[in-house]
C-alpha cells in the first residue's frame, strides 16, 4: 500500500517562484499554492502538515499569517522562505526553520525532509529543534559582534543549552521505542539557514 503524501502549502506571491517550488516538491509532496496572506489563512486545514511561507505578501504579511495559523491552533511545521534577512525578532516567532532566498531545489527538499522527520517527535523535542534552527540561522546571517550584543540571542542560547540534555534523552527514548537512528542522524547537520 502506498504511503500518503505529506500536504504542503506554498505561500508565495511571485508566481514564477511558486511554480518553481511546486515543481521541485511535486514528486514527493502533495502541494497547494496560494499567492497572498489572506488566501493562506483560508487554505490551511487540518491536513496541512508543512507551510512554505514568504514574509512579504500582499494582504496579510507572512508574519501575520504565521501568527494567525498558531492562534487557530494549527500544529503544522512552518518554514519561512524569504529575501528578508533574519533579525533578532525571529526568536519569538512560531516557525520551525528559516531559509533566505535564493533557495535551490536540494536545500528546499532537504529542509522539508527534516521538518517531516521532526513532525514525528513530541512537542517538547520539536520546540527544541525550532530554537536550534533559529540559533543556527542567526549565527549564519548575523555578524559576531551583533550576536554578542543581543540580549535576545543570549537568552535563546541559554534556553537551547538548558534543553540540550533533555532533548538528548527524549531522542534516546524515541530510538529505544523503535525509531530508526538513521532518521535522526544529521537532522540539524548542514543547516540550510544559508542557501547554497
Amino acid at each position: 500500500m502506498r504511503e500518503r503524501r505529506t500536504d504542503v502549502l506554498v505561500v508565495e506571491d511571485n508566481t514564477e517562484l511558486a511554480s518553481l517550488y511546486s515543481s521541485w516538491l511535486g514528486a514527493e509532496w502533495a502541494v497547494t499554492s496560494v499567492a497572498d496572506g489572506d488566501e493562506a489563512v483560508e487554505a490551511v486545514t487540518e491536513e496541512t502538515e508543512i507551510i512554505v511561507l514568504d514574509r512579504r505578501l500582499p494582504g496579510r504579511s507572512g508574519d501575520e499569517v504565521l501568527e494567525r495559523v498558531r492562534e487557530d491552533g494549527h500544529d503544522c511545521q512552518v518554514v519561512i522562505v524569504t529575501a528578508v534577512e533574519p533579525d533578532f525578532d525571529i526568536i519569538e516567532m512560531g516557525f520551525d526553520d528559516y531559509l533566505v532566498k535564493p533557495v535551490d531545489r536540494e536545500t528546499l527538499n532537504r529542509c522539508l525532509d527534516r521538518l517531516k522527520c521532526r513532525s514525528e517527535y513530541d512537542a517538547e523535542l520539536r520546540e527544541y529543534y525550532a530554537k536550534v534552527s533559529k540559533k543556527a540561522v542567526l549565527e549564519a546571517r548575523k555578524p559576531r559582534h551583533e550576536l554578542r550584543e543581543s540580549e535576545e540571542y543570549r537568552d535563546l542560547q541559554e534556553r537551547v543549552e538548558a534543553q540540550a540534555d533533555r532533548a538528548d534523552s527524549l531522542l534516546d527514548e524515541l530510538i529505544e521505542r523503535g525509531g530508526d537512528a538513521q532518521l535522526f542522524h544529521g537532522l540539524l547537520g548542514g543547516h540550510a539557514g544559508t542557501a547554497n
